[in-house]
This record gives structure tokens, sequence and C-alpha cells, in this order.
């Protein structure tokens, strides 16, 4: 297991670009998120400040499939995929499973019209 501290003015997916492995647990504090809802085209702007409750998912070289649950001062909670935008308010600290290189990938698949995680056997 790899630990992780994200700095203010990070974004969560530009700081885990290029890593292959998952994020096993998230928590820290957001400016701001873009968070997308199941089934929508695109992501939705929510307005900090902001506490991340969870973050998971994976990550490969040619894109990653992050989820969080943030919360805003008035306790209210959004979850769904997290998009370019989230930017680190005081930290983020963050709990990465890495893999070794080649592992894992992501492929266009017709049936979900999404790229999704490939598992390369060794």
């Amino acid at each position: 297991m790899q630990a992780l501290r994200l700095q203010p003015g990070d974004d969560l997916r530009g700081a885990l670009a290029g890593r292959t492995g998952f994020v096993v647990a998230g928590i820290g504090s957001l400016v701001s998120a873009q968070l997308r809802w199941a089934g929508a085209a695109g992501p939705t702007g929510i307005d900090g400040p902001l506490e991340i409750l969870t973050l998971s998912g994976s990550l490969t070289p040619d894109g990653m499939h992050l989820h969080a649950s943030v919360s805003d001062a008035m306790g209210r909670v959004w979850g769904g995929h997290v998009c370019a935008g989230c930017v680190v308010r005081t930290t983020a600290e963050l709990l990465i499973a890495p893999l070794p290189a080649g592992s894992l990938a992501r492929v266009f698949d017709p049936v979900t019209g999404f790229t999704e995680l490939v598992v390369q056997e060794r």
C-alpha cells in the first residue's frame, strides 16, 4: 500500500494520472467538486467548502474510474463519478494499492459505451 497526501489546489484526477492500481480510501476537503451522476451526460458542479467522505476507484495509465461522496457545511451529501475540477482545499489523504505497469488497462466496450477496465493476465 502507498499513502499519498495531496496539497491545496491539486486536482484529484490530475494528481492520480498515469498510475496503475486502486484507490482504496480517501478523505480530505475540496474547494469545489465536479461529479457526474448516474446516467448523466456530464458533470454537475458543487460549490464548497466540501468534505470528502469516501473516495475509491481504479487507476490505469490510459484512464481512471473514481467515485466519491462529499458533504457540504450543512451535512448534505452527494456522490458520483469524479470528474476533472475536484480541487483540494486543505488536504486529501489517499491510500493506494499500486499494481505493476501493464497489469490494468482501459478499453472501449461497445456494449456499455464506455472505456472499461481490462485486467491483463500475467
